[in-house]
C-alpha cells in the first residue's frame, strides 16, 4: 500500500474532512530552506516495521491532516511492512528515505553490515514489550526464564528477553525459545510457557478472548505479566531512522528531515490530544489497505491510547535520551541468545544517535505555538470480544 498526501475524501471521516479543508485554506508554510543553496525535496519515502495500526498512528495522522503539505512536501509514500521487508534494510538501500525500527534491532544491521544510520528521533521513550504467561504457570518474574519455552516473534524482537536474563546473570542457552505468530494462540494453546506481547496490541488481544471457563472474556488476573520496562533489559523501540551520509553530504535531505520531523510530530501531537480521532484514521488507513492486520475499532482505539502512553512520557516528543541510549546498548552487548549468538560485540559509532534534527523540528515548532512536551491523559477503553 502507498498512501499519498493528496488523498480521496471519499473513505474519510466527516471530522477528518473538514480538517483536511480548513488546511487547503492555511497559507503555505514559510521555505525553512530560502537561505540554502539547495533544492528541497517535495517527494519521500517512509518505511514502517509493519502493517497499519496505531503504532504508526501519528505517520498516517499527519498524511491525513495535511501536515506534510505544511511542511513543503507534495508527495509522501508511508510504506507497511508485514515481516517481508527489514526497514532499516530498506533504508540502506536507498529505497526509502526515512525508516521506522527498533534501536537494538538496528544496532545489529550496523555492526553486521558495517553501514551508518542515524536515530533522528527517538519516537516511544519507554519499551512496551511484556511477557505474558498463565497465573498458574509459576512464571513471575525473567528469574523465572531458565528452562521454559519462551515465545517470541523473532525477526530481532526476541533480544530485551536475552538483555534481561543478561542482566539477571541467568543462563540464556537453558531457554527454548518458540517462535510464535502474531496473535496470543500460542499460549492459549499452551505451546509456550509465557509468550511475547506488546501493550498496545496483544496484550489486549488476550483481552478480547473469551475465557471458556466463565463464557466472559479473560481478565487481566487470569495472567502473570512481566514488563520489560521494569527490568535491566528494557530497549528502546520505534525510532526514526535516517541515511548518516546523506545527513552529512546532503544539504536538502538534512532539511528535509527537519520539515519531516515537524510533520510528524504534528501528527502525534494530534494523536496525543485527539485519541478517538487518530484511532479512527489509523482504522481507516488500515482498511483501506491492500495488506493490514484484520484488528476493529475498539482495538485500534486501545492501541492508540497505549501507544500514547509510551510516547508521551513528561519530556519533548522524540529527544533521545543518553541514559536510555547507554542502557539499550548495554543490554544489546550483554545479550546472547538461546544460540550463544550476540547481538553486537562493540559499541556502536557516535553517528548512530543525534538530537540536532529534533530540536531543530521542536524549536520551529514552539514559535508556532505547537506545544511539544507533557504528559499523555489516557482515556478509558472498554475492550470487547474480538476488539470489534
Amino acid at each position: 500500500m502507498r498512501l499519498r498526501t493528496r488523498r480521496g475524501i471519499a473513505a474519510l471521516s466527516a471530522a477528518a474532512i473538514t480538517a483536511l479543508a480548513l488546511t487547503a485554506c492555511a497559507a503555505p508554510a514559510a521555505d525553512d530552506s530560502a537561505s540554502g543553496d539547495f533544492e528541497p525535496l517535495t517527494d519521500i519515502k517512509l518505511q514502517l516495521q509493519w502493517l497499519p495500526q496505531a503504532q504508526f498512528a501519528g505517520y498516517y495522522v499527519a498524511l491525513d491532516q495535511g501536515y506534510f503539505e505544511e511542511e513543503g512536501f507534495d508527495s509522501v509514500e508511508v510504506l507497511p511492512s508485514g515481516g517481508d521487508i527489514v526497514p532499516q534494510d530498506a533504508l540502506v538501500a536507498g529505497d526509502v528515505d526515512f525508516a521506522i525500527a527498533w534501536v537494538p534491532k538496528v544496532l545489529g544491521t550496523l555492526e553486521a553490515q558495517g553501514v551508518e544510520l542515524t536515530n533522528i528521533a527517538q519516537v516511544f521513550q519507554d519499551s512496551g514489550t511484556l511477557q505474558v504467561s498463565w497465573a498458574d504457570s509459576g512464571i513471575e518474574s525473567v528469574a523465572d526464564f531458565e528452562g521454559k519455552r519462551i515465545g517470541s516473534w523473532g525477526f530481532g524482537n526476541e533480544w530485551e528477553i536475552f538483555a534481561a536474563m543478561a542482566a539477571e546473570g541467568l543462563d540464556s542457552t537453558s531457554v527454548s525459545i518458540t517462535t510464535q505468530d502474531f496473535s496470543m494462540n500460542a499460549l492459549l494453546d499452551r505451546d509456550v510457557d509465557a509468550a511475547q506481547a506488546m501493550t498496545y496490541n496483544e496484550w489486549a488481544q488476550i483481552l478480547e478472548v473469551v475465557n471458556p471457563a466463565t463464557g466472559e472474556l479473560y481478565q487481566p488476573e487470569d495472567f502473570n505479566v512481566i514488563s520489560y520496562a521494569d527490568t535491566e533489559g528494557a530497549m528502546l523501540q520505534d525510532a526514526i531512522w535516517a541515511d548518516t551520509a546523506r545527513l552529512a553530504d546532503d544539504p536538502a535531505y538534512a532539511d528535509a528531515a527537519v520539515r519531516f520531523l515537524k510533520a510528524v510530530i504534528k501528527g502525534w501531537v494530534f494523536a496525543r490530544d485527539n485519541p478517538e480521532e487518530a484511532a479512527d484514521i489509523t482504522y481507516n488507513a488500515a482498511i483501506e489497505a491492500e495488506a493490514a492486520f484484520p484488528v476493529g475499532p475498539t482495538h485500534q482505539l486501545w492501541q492508540m491510547n497505549e501507544v500514547n502512553k509510551l510516547i508521551w512520557t513528561g519530556g519533548e516528543f522524540g529527544l533521545i535520551d543518553p541514559a536510555a541510549w547507554d542502557k539499550t546498548v548495554a543490554g544489546a552487548l550483554s545479550a546472547t541468545n538461546q544460540d550463544g549468538l550476540e547481538l553486537i560485540t562493540t559499541e556502536p559509532p557516535a553517528s548512530a544517535y543525534s538530537n540536532d534534527y529534533i530540536e531543530q523540528a521542536l524549536a520551529a515548532l514552539a514559535e508556532e505555538g505547537v506545544v511539544v512536551d507533557g504528559e499523555y491523559t489516557p482515556i478509558d477503553v472498554v475492550l470487547t470480544e474480538g476488539g470489534q
